[in-house]
């Protein structure tokens, strides 16, 4: 295996990412670089199921912290950030991997970040106006005419690829691997899977363990200090149902649940994500099993993917 190649070990909300990467650290001299969109903003450190104290001093993280909660961070700040990160892991002559499940913030690292070619305004206006008025049928057609690298899709997606094919004078494909040789790793994933029941009992525990621990407190806190509450940081699952709470949109009792139910959503919407997103080495590892059985077949599957002892 290329000596660029990280492991990336993803899966739904709630699933035991962080317990399988601690566990990781009886094989490898690993440092995590953290892909979770929610725990970059200070102070939210329970309602966005940050690691354990106790865990990070023994197990490095980058990406925790990086914002306050009043302030926006991004997949392309994400994209910057995370080389600096990688290459201070690498200096340390330890491992990184990357460790998360936020969709755009892995592909910026893997397939570099897509950022849409310069196209004029007022003929994209008009050709918005003329695919408007095609079939499904003929938008396809069309985008397979103007682009053979289009694999098919919807009509949004088949009007971008007549859109960016017309306007900059090359097909979609073309642009997304001018992305692609920006990427910063070669990736290696590891899909954590489990049962929707077996998961959905996970996110409900969980729930239940952030109220425990004093999530509420510590939203009211970040609001209390002037962080205004549909601020990024607390417009996420947890801290925006505290948010709710605290200005008396539901009750207490309530708020375990309702964190439950968008996270069951959420982690709905990742596995999709992660079935037909994913472009490299990807295997799939049932994450029913204790943590270090898992960290141990990883190891194992890594090993032999190098061509090295695990």
């Amino acid at each position: 295996m290329d000596g660029a190649s990280v492991p990336v070990l993803v899966g739904p909300t709630g699933i035991g990412k962080t317990a399988v990467a601690f566990a990781l650290r009886s094989h490898w001299p690993l440092e995590v670089i953290s892909a979770d969109s929610r725990q970059v903003y200070r102070r939210l450190d329970i309602g966005t199921a940050k690691p354990p104290r106790r865990w990070l001093a023994q197990l490095p993280h980058h990406g925790l912290d990086q914002v306050s909660p009043g302030m926006r961070y991004s997949a392309g700040r994400f994209a910057q950030d995370a080389p600096g990160w990688i290459a201070t892991v690498r200096s340390h002559g330890r491992m990184p991997v990357v460790v998360g499940g936020t969709g755009l913030y892995i592909k910026a690292l893997a397939d570099g970040l897509f950022a849409e070619p310069p196209m004029d305004s007022l003929r994209r206006r008009d050709l918005q106006r003329w695919t408007a008025e095609l079939s499904a049928g003929e938008l396809v057609r069309w985008a397979g005419r103007l682009d053979p690298g289009f694999r098919g899709g919807g009509r949004q997606r088949a009007a971008r690829a007549i859109e960016v094919a017309l306007l900059t004078g090359r097909p979609l494909g073309y642009w997304q691997a001018q992305a692609r040789s920006a990427a910063v790793i070669q990736p290696w994933y590891v899909v954590l899977t489990v049962p929707r029941a077996v998961l959905h009992q996970r996110i409900q525990a969980r729930a239940e363990s952030m109220v425990r621990q004093g999530m509420i407190e510590e939203v009211a806190a970040v609001l209390a200090d002037g962080i205004q509450a549909g601020a990024p940081g607390l417009d996420a699952i947890g801290p925006r149902e505290a948010v709710e709470y605290l200005h008396g949109l539901r009750s207490r009792e309530s708020v375990a649940g309702a964190v439950a139910l968008a996270s069951r959503h959420y982690a709905k919407r990742q596995e999709t994500w992660f079935r037909h997103q994913l472009e490299g080495p990807v295997i799939s590892l049932d994450a029913t099993r204790p943590p270090d059985q898992v960290a141990q077949e990883i190891t194992e599957r890594w090993g032999n993917a190098s061509g090295v002892a695990g």
